[in-house]
């Protein structure tokens, strides 16, 4: 496994390298990352594994300062795996030589609902830095998780719609085995008692996906009821939402009857720390 820095010296590695998969990340790596390049490593011959603490899709109020960077410890977990053979770690000047005033903009319909709505700029910021890792890379495939969902939908569309010769890998979600909270690089932020009630966003949209299935109630009754779950518990919830898994809007009474598959998303905040999860109906 090599470190690379800078564009050019990542493109002279890669020329002549076919069959190439990225994985792209900001670090901090855990289990769920590591499943990632795992995926990457079914479909490509040249792994690539981006490490890159974007700020375009941070807010003003969010946490990119404080947010870990663990380079050494990341390269090492990568080491171990086997998996990876470049690892692409650019600095800010690397990555943005100049101010990135040409940005990709996401459809409005996919990108300022949920997350968006919450974090306004966080997927035009995503979006921008995966093109321009795309054009960099030019990877034949990328490997990107469900933790993200809206990020996978939204990337994949981007993908559709510019013709962009990648094949788009969706990840399954990583948990923890023994209490189901998704694997997060925020996990890390949750007190020991924290950990412990973060458990409960699972078990609320686990919950939803069950009453779904079992065609108990309907999904506005059920975002309710699950947001005052969560409210009644002490978090501060976003949003509790059952969409489409195509398209990211509310199921019709069609959806229902024919079993649309659907995914059930959820954002709260727990203490200081937000955090979100999914699981697909159907």
């Amino acid at each position: 496994m090599k470190v690379v820095h800078t564009i050019e010296a990542l493109q002279e590695e890669l020329k002549g390298k076919k069959n190439i998969a990225l994985v792209p990340t900001m670090g901090n790596l855990h289990e769920g990352h590591l499943h990632l390049m795992q995926e990457a490593g079914k479909y490509g011959d040249t792994v690539v594994a981006s490490i890159f603490v974007n700020r375009l899709q941070f807010g003003p109020n969010e946490d990119f300062d404080q947010y870990p960077r663990t380079l050494e410890e990341d390269c090492k977990k990568l080491e171990e795996q086997g998996v990876v053979d470049y690892v692409f770690a650019p600095s800010e000047k690397d990555m943005y030589p100049q101010p990135q005033t040409f940005r990709v903009k996401p459809d409005p319909k996919l990108a300022d609902i949920l997350e968006g709505f919450y974090r306004p700029g966080f997927f035009e910021g995503v979006c921008t830095v995966v093109m321009k890792l795309f054009c960099i890379v030019r990877p034949d495939v990328a490997v990107f998780g469900k933790k993200d969902y809206q990020q996978l939908t939204i990337i994949k569309e981007m993908v559709r719609q510019f013709g962009m010769p990648i094949r788009i890998i969706p990840a399954e979600l990583q948990r923890n085995q023994e209490t189901g909270l998704a694997l997060s690089s925020r996990n890390r932020y949750l007190s020991a008692q924290e950990l412990q009630d973060a458990t409960l966003l699972y078990k609320t949209v686990k919950g939803v996906k069950d009453a779904l299935e079992a065609e108990t109630a309907d999904p506005e009754v059920l975002e309710e009821r699950a947001m005052k779950m969560l409210d009644g518990h002490g978090w501060i919830p976003d949003y509790v939402a059952v969409v489409r898994r195509s398209d990211l809007l509310a199921p019709t009474k069609d959806d229902l009857i024919n079993k649309t598959p659907l995914v059930v998303l959820a954002a709260a905040k727990i203490g200081t720390t937000r955090l979100i999860d999914n699981v697909e109906v159907f």
